[in-house]
């Protein structure tokens, strides 16, 4: 089914738009919510949280790309259920690391995952992976994004370990620089 008559089901308030929907991004949905949080039970649970969003947010939004509606929804449920997790001593891994890892440039020492939230911030930040090497921009988004391990992306792309973590360095320092230019991001 296309995306647009999924929408229409949500617009129609028919349930079958979840069922549609689990059926085309099921498993889009929970390897983001698997990278995020690894563990099974948690990414099943937030991928069935994240369908109840979207039977919340739809509508009122009536999203122009689904598939980036449906990842945003997941990873904001994931993310969400990782803090819990984290709150109870549990969780940490791949999304502690990827975190640590992009708070360092991000403005104000706040927590990266409420940042990039923020309408100015995910606009420059959007802009800056525009003027990205299609691979660079890949490799930033496998890392960033859908929280994919070092390894497995070096794997995904043919390089080594020690590249992927060079470019995601590299690509940072880009990004800091850009933000600091573009004025989102306080030098001390």
């Amino acid at each position: 089914m296309e995306d647009r008559e999924i929408v229409d089901l949500f617009w129609a308030r028919d349930q079958a738009a979840l069922a549609e929907t689990a059926e085309k991004y099921g498993k889009y949905c929970y390897t983001i919510a698997f990278n995020i949080l690894s563990d099974r039970r948690d990414a099943e649970e937030c991928v069935s949280d994240a369908l109840m969003g979207l039977w919340n947010s739809i509508p009122p939004h009536r999203p122009a790309v689904l598939a980036a509606f449906v990842g945003t929804v997941v990873r904001r449920a994931s993310l969400r259920k990782w803090r819990s997790n984290r709150a109870a001593k549990r969780g940490g891994g791949e999304t502690a690391l990827a975190l640590d890892e992009l708070g360092d440039i991000l403005p104000d020492g706040r927590d990266p995952d409420r940042v990039l939230d923020e309408r100015e911030l995910k606009c420059a930040v959007h802009a800056f992976l525009l003027k990205l090497k299609a691979t660079e921009r890949n490799v930033f988004l496998s890392r960033y994004w859908y929280v994919i391990s070092i390894d497995e992306i070096a794997r995904r792309y043919g390089f080594s370990e020690a590249k992927v973590r060079s470019m995601l360095h590299r690509t940072r320092k880009k990004l800091k620089d850009y933000l600091i230019k573009e004025g989102l991001y306080e030098l001390e």
